[in-house]
């Protein structure tokens, strides 16, 4: 039962740090918020989109005459529409600026050729939905069959019709070395050295809303306004601006309500670029809104990652070096952020242990399917699954409690800044920040009760085998270069807070009001936060990589304190005192007994300040998880009976969120070890573009989920001491689980390398390994 939303009154109360109930969740609970869908205009038109059916093919001709008659169509626009105002714009890249990847970028619509399931080819507009879903099936499309590559094998041996982009020569974008020390060398000498093949399977973000978008074109004015934007609204704007021969002070980036984001939602799309063009063409309101099969299909895959990785160790477990070759299976186009999968796949196979030698070889491959972005610790979940795995088998090698093998080489407070070197080349050299490694592992074991229960490894309780299983993580947050905000004390005494981070269901209005409330000295209920829209600032950043706290509460005390110069200087004036004597605190400013309340200044108002956090060194979080399962031989299925995650976070401003992030991200990691899968077969077709048939967690999948926040090292690099604590939860969860499953199974002789560890497999695994077993006649 909703009870409302309760909160601190007393303006001295602090209340940063404390648990208070998300100011968001009133609205959401009750059906009062406002997502994109809700919005309706004055002759507002409907817009649907053609996709290619074929993984691989040249358009031969498209002939929409038919849809065109039917009535309510009110336009059809292929690629000779769009380049009759010039080039078919490309999507521009965000980030992971790799050179060799502007060769491979999409265009918005498919100009000659399609290369994936799901590919925008025209783009229906009528005065309903339905009208214009309709209207598709009346578009005669005609394409001729090119080869299709589903794998990155495919594509790297593919010649002729099999190459995407024929003027490339290949399907390999590029392979660059990251590097430190000298591995060669290591590795020659050591006395212990194993390598594995892993890898992790193509799947996403499946958030509660799908992407959706209206457009507005104001003729009078020359301005366009685009609801529906989420994470990165000021760099949509740009790529808008530039796409459709717009200034940027043409065009307003508006943000609702955000039904989830998780990293895929927000990125700019084929559809951000036509839903504009369309309505800036036909001069009217234009919404579209994704329905889940187009998700499926359009919105940016990931994970998809094969890894070679060897370790080399002394005989006492001491890790000496670490090798690996990445393969990331890029889909069809690199577009806005696909770089960053593998590159940072690459960097954290070191992950938080000691190791000075380090050799890693990345390769970037196109194929014939949904383009890839970033999800949810993008590389990071990849990179940990393959190194605690390989971890596991060289503690067993060994004869060593791998538990007792990580502790020995994980990084102490005694070695920070720890020097984590160029592992990706466009980023400079990175240090981890604070901590102290073994801690949080040592908590993590008490929380699982590893010394009371190892020895129910590959045990058989009911017929169930039994497993416990243990993952490290470091994790990064807070990417520059900076933030900005604008706080304004309105006439009626409360405070206004815009600023540039974007909310994608994270809980940063109720984060950044306690920021402001406590630097402003005033109860959380004064205090509104807006943020997001383009309207609101003149720069902003957005929310990813965890820096919505980071970047975007530092620039909020930055205001604050420039607001405070402000207030002080007109209380000053009002109470005859020296601006020296004054402070801002409990709701007023004054010195002693002459004070005047913050309510009673603000009608000499409005005041306004504004405040930016420029920074470029990561926070650096980092934690352990641990998995306790059960697994039935007959069937795969397997049971947690117990999950944890114990992070430290450095410092966070709303532990019921942090908990609650943390949650959530482990859930969702156990989707991505034994459920999400996107599926496709040889010719690139999607097998499973539903949601009857792509399994996700439900909220009786996995109850036993805890998480621990600890608070024991701030971060140095932003005032408020905070880490990323968004994507951490989700980090180590297929390491930790996969080696709890591959604990449980060990006396049936089976080995875990590949995600997902869906029953079926399970059971084909055991199936095999009992068949290997059996002696033969």
């Amino acid at each position: 039962m909703l009870t409302g939303i309760t909160f601190p009154t007393d303006a001295a109360t602090p209340v940063t740090g404390t648990p208070v109930e998300r100011l968001e969740d009133a609205r959401l609970l009750t059906g009062t918020g406002c997502f994109v869908d809700d919005l309706t205009r004055p002759d507002l038109l409907h817009a649907v989109v053609l996709r290619s059916s074929m993984a691989h093919g040249r358009i031969v001709a498209i002939d929409a005459s038919a849809a065109l008659e039917l009535d309510g169509v009110v336009a059809v626009f292929t690629a000779a529409d769009v380049a009759s105002d010039g080039a078919v714009p490309l999507i521009p890249i965000r980030l992971a600026p790799f050179p060799e990847s502007q060769a491979f970028r999409q265009p918005v619509i498919a100009v000659d050729t399609v290369r994936y399931v799901g590919e925008p080819v025209a783009l229906v507009v009528a005065t309903s939905r339905a009208i214009a879903e309709d209207a598709l099936e009346l578009i005669e499309l005609d394409i001729d069959a090119l080869e299709a590559v589903a794998s990155t094998d495919a594509a790297l041996a593919a010649e002729g019709d099999g190459v995407l982009f024929p003027g490339t020569g290949s399907n390999l974008v590029l392979r660059y070395t990251a590097q430190m020390g000298d591995a060669d060398t290591a590795f020659a000498n050591a006395p212990y050295v194993r390598t594995e093949r892993f890898s992790t399977q193509r799947h996403s973000a499946v958030p509660m809303e799908t992407r959706g978008l209206l457009a507005e074109w104001d003729a009078e004015h020359g301005h366009l306004f685009l609801s529906g934007a989420a994470k990165v609204p000021y760099f949509n704007r740009r790529a808008l601006a530039e796409a459709l021969g717009l200034g940027m002070d043409e065009i307003d980036l508006l943000e609702q309500d955000v039904g989830g984001g998780f990293g895929v939602r927000g990125e700019y799309y084929p559809e951000d670029f036509l839903v504009c063009f369309a309505a800036r063409r036909l001069g009217r309101p234009v919404k579209w809104i994704e329905d889940r099969r187009e998700h499926f299909m359009a919105t940016n895959h990931s994970r998809e990652i094969a890894c070679e990785l060897s370790i080399a160790c002394a005989r006492d477990g001491t890790i000496l070096a670490l090798a690996g070759r990445l393969d990331a299976d890029m889909g069809a186009y690199i577009r806005t952020n696909g770089g960053v999968v593998p590159a940072k796949a690459g960097q954290f196979l070191p992950g938080p242990y000691r190791i000075r030698d380090i050799h890693v070889d990345v390769s970037i491959v196109v194929t014939n399917k949904t383009p890839v972005g970033t999800y949810r610790g993008p590389g990071r979940f990849e990179a940990n699954f393959f190194r605690e795995r390989l971890i596991d088998m060289a503690a067993a090698d060994l004869g060593l409690d791998p538990n007792v093998m990580r502790a020995h080489n994980l990084i102490t407070a005694a070695d920070m800044p720890w020097d984590a070197g160029k592992l990706v080349p466009y980023e400079a050299e990175t240090s981890f920040d604070t901590g102290d490694y073994p801690v949080t592992l040592t908590r993590c074991l008490e929380e699982i009760g590893w010394e009371k229960n190892k020895h129910l490894q590959g045990t058989v309780i009911d017929g169930l085998y039994h497993g416990i299983g243990v993952a490290c993580f470091v994790e990064s947050g807070g990417a520059g270069p900076r933030e900005n905000a604008r706080i304004t004390l309105e006439t009626d005494g409360t405070l206004t807070v815009a600023v540039g981070s974007s909310s994608v269901g994270q809980g940063i209005e109720t984060a950044h009001a306690q920021i402001a409330a406590d630097a402003l000295g005033l109860p959380l209920g004064k205090v509104r936060v807006l943020h997001g829209s383009t309207t609101l600032l003149h720069e902003g950043f957005g929310t990813y990589h965890s820096r919505a706290v980071i970047m975007g509460g530092s620039a909020i005390l930055d205001a604050a304190t420039n607001l405070k110069e402000h207030l002080v200087a007109a209380a000053a004036k009002r109470l005859g005192l020296p601006n020296t004597r004054l402070v801002v605190e409990n709701g007023g400013v004054g010195s002693g007994d002459r004070f005047i309340s913050l309510a009673e200044l603000a009608t000499d108002g409005p005041f306004s300040a504004n405040g930016t956090f420029a920074n470029t060194t990561r926070t650096y979080s980092y934690g352990a998880h641990a998995c306790h399962v059960a697994v039935n031989p007959q069937t795969g299925a397997v049971k947690i009976l117990d999950f944890v995650a114990v992070e430290d976070v450095g410092r966070a401003i709303n532990p019921l969120i942090v908990h609650g992030q943390a949650i959530g991200a482990i859930v969702q990691g156990l989707g991505g070890v034994f459920l999400d899968h996107l599926v496709y077969d040889s010719e690139g077709q999607l097998l499973n573009a539903s949601l009857a048939d792509y399994l996700l967690p439900t909220a009786t999948d996995f109850p036993n989920v805890r998480a621990v926040t600890l608070e024991l090292h701030p971060s140095p690099t932003n005032p408020l001491g905070a880490k990323g604590a968004g994507e951490g939860g989700i980090v180590a969860v297929a390491g930790a689980t996969a080696n709890a499953v591959a604990a449980a199974l060990a006396p049936l002789g089976v080995t875990i390398t590949d995600l997902p560890l869906t029953p079926p497999r399970l059971w084909q695994l055991i199936s095999d390994a009992r068949a290997a077993a059996e002696p033969e006649h």
